[in-house]
């Protein structure tokens, strides 16, 4: 089960997270958000990080806390 986040305008979304290759051969892990809940790359929110939504439209955003 993907964590769920609803944000202040009472629209629901689904953490996802893959793993991409950088120019420089480097493979990171992205995170966002989307509308519906995949299975195949919806994820937990990791520890050490949270949510942040903008307040002017809404978006989510993850953040890795200090």
């Amino acid at each position: 089960m993907a964590y769920k986040h609803t944000n202040s305008k009472g629209v629901t979304y689904y953490l996802n997270s893959k793993d991409v290759t950088l120019r420089g051969g480097k493979v990171q892990k992205i995170f966002y958000f989307s509308k519906d809940d995949r299975k195949d790359t919806g994820t937990d929110l990791p520890a050490g990080y949270s949510v942040n939504e903008n307040p002017r439209n809404g978006f989510l955003t993850v953040k890795r806390d200090k």
